[in-house]
């Protein structure tokens, strides 16, 4: 039997939208992020706590599969540190 896998898609367009994705814990997850504006220094994703950096082709889906095995809240960010969004993983 397959397990559910938990899926968000984060725009990111002078930011990203939604800014905070809130996941259970044990249970496989992926992020896709998506970047439809050329503005600013949000070409870089990447999050040391959830351990994946990805370059974002402007219009073309990243999928990234994040680690649910801990509860807590982990960062993410654009490549400068300036742009910042967060993974909320509860029981």
């Amino acid at each position: 039997m397959t397990q559910a896998i938990q899926k968000a898609a984060i725009q990111v367009a002078g930011g990203y939208n939604p800014e905070m994705i809130t996941l259970k814990q044990g249970v496989p997850a992926e992020l896709t992020f998506t970047r439809t504006s050329d503005q600013g220094c949000l070409d870089v994703v990447h999050s040391t706590s959830l351990g994946f950096e990805k370059d974002l082709t402007l219009g073309v889906p990243q999928m990234v599969n994040i680690p649910t095995d801990q509860v807590g809240e982990f960062d993410f960010s654009c490549g400068m540190d300036m742009f910042h969004g967060k993974v909320v993983i509860e029981k």
